[in-house]
């Protein structure tokens, strides 16, 4: 090895292999709190259909209003990982709801931001139609008032903390 310049090719050999084993969803830079970034983020960087669910809530379950009677919960892996609140920033949630007739009725998303609204668990919310049109988002009364209840469990309703 002269001059150090045969460490340098298998450096940075390791370093290509290492940067192209790293999944797109989780080398991906995160969106802020704009539901069209974050559309983006759930339907093309990250598609949430390959996310978890809670081991505790699995695929359909029954619902209630406002989001349908039946749902399924998608939780992305910074979520999935958490075993007690408070989750991690970037944690993600996305709930298809559906009519009793299986027709997707809207998908919302419960989405942690650090900084975003500290007084309610930093949660930023948006509800999309199934097109991908936002309304209502950002700190929503209604899913603040509803999940809020859940305060102790990081506003989440559907996965119980142990």
């Amino acid at each position: 090895m002269r001059n150090g310049k045969t460490a340098i090719i298998p450096l940075a050999f390791l370093s290509v292999c290492l940067c192209l084993s790293v999944p797109a969803a989780v080398s991906a830079e995160m969106p802020g709190p704009d539901p069209a970034a974050i559309w983006n983020y759930i339907t093309r960087v990250s598609p949430y259909t390959g996310w978890g669910f809670w081991a505790d809530h699995q695929g359909r379950q029954p619902g209630r209003a406002p989001h349908g009677p039946f749902h399924k919960v998608y939780v992305n892996e910074p979520a999935l990982k958490a075993t007690r609140p408070p989750l991690a920033y970037t944690s993600m949630q996305v709930k298809e709801s559906y009519s009793p007739d299986n027709q997707l009725l809207n998908i919302t998303v419960m989405y942690k931001i650090s900084g975003y609204n500290p007084g309610d668990g930093d949660w930023y919310w948006v509800k999309y139609t199934p097109e991908g049109r936002a309304d209502p988002f950002g700190k929503v009364a209604g899913c603040i008032g509803c999940h809020g209840v859940r305060a102790k469990n990081d506003f989440v309703t559907v996965h119980e903390f142990k």
